[in-house]
């Protein structure tokens, strides 16, 4: 057996500390090394689990060499965080948006790549075996050619998710911190995109983000998409409230997602292929084939894969590249709400 990685975790907040669970649902082949977050309630934490704690990267880094980093901070510092681990050749797990902006993705995606340090990119959902299902399906023509595809994702925050003030501040709304997520798939799922059209709204909270957006794609492939997204809603139609997979949100036996192609159509997270029977037309009967669902914790499976890629026995299946184009779509899209004209994306 080998020994455990040593991982230095980089925020010690909500998500980190998800990041942590998982790690510690790995058994023996990966443990935190040192906890990093300048925040009295990072340093208690710290404390309380009785692991090293550093004020900063380069702190830790002054005393440490871990076997990789999580980087679980805001997104205003991802890229300077990452930097960092680039500078050290420490490969990281670096949380989704891989950054506010694509110049400054792409600063880190060069430093990455010039020194062959690696870079995960912590789109997880792609790693849910609900959705590798979904791709299988897609990718061996089971839908036929995609044409048409919908998203919805309506929720309510709570005040108190707003405490923080980034949170409140242009890059933290739910175009990038949420939607990030549905691009991602929707990419993973149907192809590059090659334009965009969006409005956006902040009229409920008037904070300088939004809170409301509705965007138009274009895939590569000719397929068009709409995608409605909100975080002021009460409903059971998004990612978090179908799928299942974060037991902190309630979940419902409602789709998030419809994949239309020329011979039948997907709902998601509910995996049902819809079709006429004897690929008639719409005046035929129509039936659903339900699949065997899978239920693995994606948080824990990005980390095995975290674990199997700093041992050089897998590519990252995000890749900061990856996470680049997605990126790519996300700015695209803000910069339509903004400027209310149609993008292509670059």
């Amino acid at each position: 057996m080998s020994d455990p990685l040593k991982i230095a975790l980089v925020g010690a907040g909500l998500i980190g500390r998800r990041h942590a669970e998982a790690m510690a649902m790995l058994g023996g082949d990966i443990e935190i090394d040192s906890i990093v977050d300048p925040a009295e309630e990072g340093r208690g934490y710290a404390e309380k689990s009785g692991i090293g704690w550093y004020p900063s990267l380069r702190d830790m880094f002054a005393e440490r060499s871990p076997d990789g980093a999580i980087l679980a901070t805001p997104n205003q510092v991802h890229v300077e965080n990452g930097l960092d681990c680039v500078a050290e050749r420490c490969p990281m797990l670096l949380e989704k948006p891989i950054a506010t902006s694509c110049e400054e993705a792409k600063k880190l995606v060069d430093a990455a790549h010039a020194e062959n340090v690696t870079v995960l990119v912590g789109h997880h959902r792609r790693h849910n075996p609900i959705i590798q299902k979904a791709h299988t399906l897609i990718r061996d023509g089971y839908l036929g050619r995609i044409t048409s595809v919908h998203g919805t994702c309506w929720f309510l925050k709570p005040q108190d998710y707003f405490a923080p003030e980034w949170r409140r501040k242009d890059g933290a709304g739910p175009i990038l911190v949420n939607a990030i997520h549905d691009v991602d798939l929707l990419r993973y799922l149907c192809g590059d995109v090659r334009s965009v059209q969006a409005i956006s709204s902040n009229a409920v909270r008037d904070f300088e983000t939004e809170d409301t957006a509705v965007v138009l794609m274009e895939f590569e492939s000719g397929a068009l998409c709409t995608f409605n997204l909100s975080d002021t809603v009460p409903s059971p139609w998004s990612w978090e409230s179908t799928a299942g997979e974060n037991p902190a949100y309630p979940s419902t036996p409602q789709s998030c997602y419809m994949i239309g192609g020329t011979k039948a159509s997907l709902s998601i997270p509910d995996i049902r292929l819809w079709k006429h029977d004897d690929g008639g037309h719409w005046k035929n009967p129509i039936s659903a084939t339900s699949f065997p669902e899978f239920k693995t914790d994606p948080l824990v499976a990005q980390m095995r894969h975290f674990v199997n890629v700093i041992r050089g026995e897998e590519q990252p299946l995000v890749s900061g590249e990856e996470a680049l184009k997605s990126l790519t779509v996300v700015e695209a899209i803000k910069r339509s709400a903004k400027t209310g004209e149609p993008v292509r994306v670059r």
